[in-house]
């Protein structure tokens, strides 16, 4: 699809589901610049990780999220974001009973820049 050519919601977007009963959104898609709005219900959480090249901006829709990155925990509300730089280990969490939904803003893309940590 060229960019720019309509709007892109979670209704249209490229959609996939992760782990355990999680839901991703290709937002934007390109090799520079990745969003995916994300939807993760409560107790779920992905697998501890890193990536070599990408930063990532995780920025809260609604709910709370626990993002865990160098060691520290960081409980996120609806409005509140966090940076993680290239190279540090970080695990998204939901914790609570409700659902979760954020955006993860990577550049470039996270694609085939995923490593178990």
């Amino acid at each position: 699809m060229k960019r720019g050519s309509s709007p892109l919601a979670t209704a249209n977007a490229p959609h996939y589901v992760w782990g355990q009963a999680c839901d991703g959104w290709r937002l934007h898609d390109t090799d520079g610049l990745s969003v995916i709005e994300e939807r993760m219900p409560g107790g779920t959480a992905e697998i501890r990780h890193y990536h070599h090249r990408s930063e990532q901006v995780f920025y809260v829709l609604a709910g709370t999220l626990s993002l865990e990155c160098d060691g520290a925990t960081h409980t996120l509300s609806a409005g509140a974001s966090l940076s993680v730089a290239a190279g540090s280990p970080h695990q998204a969490m939901n914790v609570g009973e409700d659902a979760v939904r954020f955006l993860v803003i990577s550049a470039p893309s996270t694609r085939n820049d995923r490593h178990p940590s």
